[in-house]
């Protein structure tokens, strides 16, 4: 799903008003009809409706959809917040819709019993603030998005975006509103999808209110989110054999951690790679041969503390240019034989490479590394780990971060966390839909990783690959914690579910 930027927004609004004629009020008008209609989805008969507004073009919307409920019939009372002087022409029409219904502008500060009133709604509509909002919420903004968030009983329907959530990077501006609903308009925002903001909107709604579909289609937006309509695993042809779904390496694992390697390995098997080799370090390899029956594990030199020895990086970069993609990390340990075995293998090794957990250690204090790569890179960090190679989190913009770092160092980011994002070195970014609280177990991350190394060594272009992956990793999670419940759900849970989840992506017809 593409997704558009406040200013992006703004600017497709005003080509259609002042290029093409559309008359502002029609669209706010539609925009209103639709958040009226969330409404009354959630009314009961003979119940009431709360309605919070601005003084911008977000709380025309609010104001448009109070006048529209009050056609129906419904009980409502419109709070405003802000100098009325100050509404929109367009704003003003759907003030002059509302009095003509019998409405009245009620000021908030003036309003001594908005709280009763309001504990006794069925719905609230909050249109305080649209996709513009940069700074905290003061004053009367600040007590009516608490008076809102107070209202337990009430279904809380915001237009366009929470207030309080800004658009384009999903931070919370002091405080925002909780919405059962969010009704947004023509194009979704990074906001509704990145956290903190995307727990706050509740269930999205896109709604179409009038901007041709064209130019639509045709904004030029560098941000989607993943969605199940973006995801499609084909079919396989019947005349093929293992050789043909991918050679995938794996250096991982050392004493005291024979976990991950063999989380990340069975990963990648479960996920459809044809050949599964994982190197590990000579004392661990009968653990893992025990461990494994489709992988196939082979011993590597060992250091004195039962970690990789620099020296394995010969036979690890000989094998690598046999293979379609490795995967380096998962359990590797720190030390300086690890550092100079992952550095050496990222200047050496041509074949795409996944750099995960320890091999991320490593290049923390050599990030120059990345420049020096011979072939494509691929990093998964968590924030810890991101904020040791240099990311910069303090900001809260999590979505331009990731954009950055992979457009300065070249590489693909996977930024993991609830809504993991995806940024590629041309500045695209992908948000991920799936995933939720039961994933956050050791060992998910290692699956993860061998999910990556897998599509990738079948060929998947990269970008769909690494999305595709991240996407149904979240997917596999999400099931689990249906089958399972939030609590119990274990990494080798989510491996064993990945069939069910990779099932359900399946086309009804065959695209090979």
């Amino acid at each position: 799903m593409k997704l558009t930027n406040a200013a992006q927004m703004r600017e497709m609004d005003s080509y259609v008003i002042e290029d093409l004629n559309v008359p502002g009020a029609f669209l706010m008008a539609n925009a209103a009809e639709h958040v009226a209609a969330a409404a009354l989805e959630r009314l009961p008969l003979g119940g009431s409706v709360a309605v919070f507004c601005g003084v911008g073009n977000n709380g025309g919307d609010g104001i448009g959809a109070a006048a529209y409920l009050l056609d129906k019939g419904v009980l409502v009372r419109l709070f405003i917040i802000g100098d009325t002087e100050k509404l929109s022409n367009d704003s003003l029409e759907m003030a002059h819709r509302f009095n003509q219904a019998g409405g009245i502008f009620e000021p908030f500060s003036l309003s001594s019993d908005i709280e009763q009133y309001v504990s006794t709604c069925n719905v609230i509509i909050d249109a305080i603030f649209g996709i513009g909002i940069h700074s905290d919420l003061f004053g009367d903004a600040q007590t009516a998005v608490n008076i809102i968030n107070n209202s337990s009983a009430a279904c809380v329907i915001s237009a366009d975006i929470p207030s309080g959530v800004n658009a384009d990077t999903g931070a919370i501006m002091g405080s925002a509103v909780w919405a059962d609903i969010t009704v947004t308009f023509s194009m979704a925002k990074p906001g509704h999808f990145i956290e903190p903001g995307c727990v706050h909107c509740g269930e999205l709604r896109v709604c179409d209110i009038g901007i041709p579909h064209d130019i639509i289609e045709g904004a030029i937006a560098p941000v989607f989110a993943v969605t199940s309509n973006e995801i499609c695993l084909p079919r396989r042809r019947p005349d093929t054999h293992k050789g043909n779904f991918g050679r995938c390496l794996i250096a991982a694992g050392s004493v005291g951690y024979t976990g991950a390697p063999a989380l990340a390995a069975r990963a990648a098997s479960r996920m459809g790679a044809g050949l599964v080799y994982l190197g590990v370090p000579e004392p661990i390899y009968n653990v893992m041969a025990i461990k494994l029956d489709e992988e196939m594990p082979f011993p590597l030199p060992a250091n004195s503390i039962g970690h990789l020895a620099a020296n394995a990086a010969g036979a690890l970069i000989g094998r690598a240019a046999e293979s379609d993609v490795l995967l380096l990390g998962p359990g590797l340990g720190v030390s300086p034989d690890i550092t100079e075995l992952v550095l050496s293998t990222i200047r050496l090794v041509k074949t795409p490479i996944v750099l995960d957990a320890d091999g991320l250690n490593a290049i923390s204090n050599n990030i120059d590394i990345l420049q020096q790569a011979a072939g494509p890179l691929i990093l998964t960090p968590h924030p810890g780990e991101y904020l040791r190679l240099g990311g910069e989190l303090s900001s809260g913009d999590r979505l331009r971060s990731a954009r950055e770092f992979a457009h300065k160092h070249g590489c693909i980011l996977v930024l993991k966390g609830h809504r993991t994002i995806t940024a590629m070195p041309d500045g695209t970014a992908y948000i991920n839909t799936t995933g939720g609280p039961s994933m956050a177990k050791g060992g998910s991350g290692d699956v993860l990783a061998g999910m990556i190394a897998s599509l990738i060594g079948q060929k998947f272009p990269l970008r769909e690959a690494v999305t595709t992956a991240v996407y149904i990793h979240g997917l596999a999670g999400d099931m689990c914690a249906v089958e399972f419940g939030e609590y119990s759900v274990t990494a080798s849970d989510i491996i064993t579910m990945l069939p069910k989840a990779v099932t359900s992506l399946f086309p009804k017809k065959d695209l090979r």
